[in-house]
């Protein structure tokens, strides 16, 4: 049985008013036409009109939850394009979780090589699986840092496992940090696997993502002088510090600056609900003189 609201929506168009449906309980009106809507997240949509560029419907995610998917949308297309800019043809993805990063490259048409690096059992099983029928996807059951070793990796965090403990800022913004264990995990430096990794590449264009969760500036340091050889890079960080010992955000961009790579975007992952301080960014880094056939920046 159609319920009163129901009734009213149906109403409305009849009277020469524009309805957007948007599902059970949310819905735009209009006194006139042009509206239009898309889905960018679970509870969000972004709605445009002919006088209006962009006006949010907010639900359970709070007056940052299409902030949060746009973002996400936004980087992920800098990033493909970026890719195709530099030519990039093997993509070197550190803390690949179940594989999402990756996905989201083939999605939007990176066709290249992915290398993606996982410790975590559980994560790297499910890994493997969203490689397995991709032939230039391939996996190592390991993390990465400044030297190889065997390190014990705080565990039970979702997406948040991490090599180091959360801090104070952490444990009271995650009640998950409450809850962990921790299990020996193989660490091994970036300039040692760059070969084995990029075999069979006539001319290698590297890029490196990193989302390691605190741990990045290790994983950066791994690659020794071998940082050189990559056209790009992304890095996780952290306006606000979930995990003790972590770099400042500032101090993670200098140390990539230093190595000669220069910011191209920087988007919001995570921000507080109630103050709307960005906690962490993706940051997205190139070496301008890297894009072929060009001669380099002025200085």
């Amino acid at each position: 049985m159609a319920t009163v609201f129901r009734k009213l929506l149906g109403a409305l168009p009849r009277m020469g008013v524009q309805v957007v449906d948007l599902g059970p309980g949310a819905a735009v009106i209009a006194r006139r036409g042009g509206l239009s809507a898309r889905k960018v997240g679970a509870d969000a949509w972004m709605v445009g009109g002919r006088r209006a560029t962009a006006a949010p419907v907010v639900g359970r995610q709070g007056p940052w939850g299409l902030d949060k998917a746009t973002a996400s949308r936004l980087c992920a297309r800098h990033v493909a394009g970026l890719l195709a800019r530099y030519e990039v043809n093997c993509v070197f993805d550190v803390g690949a979780n179940k594989g999402q990063y990756g996905k989201q490259l083939r999605k939007q048409g990176y066709r290249g090589r992915i290398v993606s690096f996982e410790p975590v059992p559980d994560s790297c099983e499910r890994l493997r699986a969203a490689a397995e029928q991709d032939p230039d996807w391939r996996v190592y059951a390991c993390g990465l840092g400044r030297k190889a070793s065997t390190e014990q990796m705080h565990l039970g965090w979702k997406t948040m496992n991490s090599l180091l403990k959360p801090s104070d800022y952490g444990q009271r913004r995650y009640r998950r940090f409450a809850d962990t264990s921790t299990a020996e995990v193989r660490i091994r430096r970036l300039d040692e696997v760059m070969d084995e990794a990029m075999a069979g590449l006539a001319d290698p264009r590297p890029y490196l993502k990193m989302d390691t969760q605190g741990f990045d500036l290790e994983v950066f340091a791994g690659g020794g002088e071998r940082l050189g050889e990559f056209v790009g890079m992304q890095s996780e960080v952290a306006a606000l510090r979930l995990y003790e010992g972590s770099p400042r955000m500032t101090d993670a961009i200098a140390a990539y600056e230093q190595e000669g790579f220069e910011v191209t975007g920087m988007y919001p992952v995570t921000r507080e609900d109630t103050t709307g301080r960005v906690v962490e960014f993706d940051c997205v880094m190139a070496r301008a003189y890297a894009v072929p056939g060009e001669d380099g920046p002025a200085a």
